[in-house]
């Protein structure tokens, strides 16, 4: 979750989240089907409105599936059948989504002959994807990596602004915002890189006896 997203005001939503999931869970739904559901909701608008210029619809429906995001990870706190593969499962549906949704924008712009925008989502794409990768690896290898200014939640509200902004037919909206996106999300790979080898190579000293 983003760090400026963790306020006080958490609680109460918390609250009327668990309150969501423990209806859910009365009537059988699981925290994976929500995950996968949230997920196939994200990809449909993608591929359905966002790359057809429908913008304001696909980010109503994008939005909406924020909720889904806060839902599974409730539905298993609260039934208290957290796994290993849930997360595995998780970390997979949120790199598709955000695939899609700039693959999504980049085809829209690509239509639209607008060639910039197009190589910045793209590039947006691929760098994203490296965001979530060096952390992975590096914990895979033992290295904590809880750093970096733009995470998952930023950039997606980046992204979100960028295209409400385009609705308003405001001139290169979407080109400003994917190309913050690229370049902070550049940032956060370097400095990922940067954090995890020193805690490798820290870790790697020989210890004096």
């Amino acid at each position: 979750m983003a760090k400026f997203l963790r306020t006080s005001g958490r609680a109460g939503v918390r609250r009327y989240v668990d309150a969501a999931a423990r209806l859910l869970i009365r009537v059988g739904v699981s925290a994976n089907a929500v995950t996968v559901a949230g997920t196939a909701l994200v990809v449909a608008a993608a591929v359905l409105l966002l790359s057809q210029g429908h913008l304001l619809a696909g980010l109503i429906v994008v939005g909406l599936s924020v909720l889904t995001d806060m839902l599974d990870g409730a539905i298993a706190r609260v039934k208290g059948t957290s796994s290993r593969f849930g997360a595995l499962l998780d970390s997979t549906c949120d790199r598709l989504a955000d695939g899609a949704i700039f693959a999504g924008l980049a085809y829209y712009l690509l239509a639209e002959d607008r060639y910039l925008g197009a190589a910045l989502a793209l590039t947006t794409v691929v760098v994203s994807q490296l965001v979530s990768y060096v952390k992975a690896r590096a914990e895979s290898l033992g290295a904590e990596c809880n750093v970096g200014i733009v995470e998952r939640p930023e950039r997606l509200i980046i992204a979100g602004l960028a295209v409400l902004v385009e609705v308003f037919r405001v001139p290169f909206a979407l080109e400003a915002g994917l190309g913050l996106l690229a370049v902070l999300s550049t940032i956060t790979v370097v400095q990922r890189l940067v954090h995890s080898h020193a805690a490798l190579a820290a870790s790697e000293e020989p210890v004096d006896a």
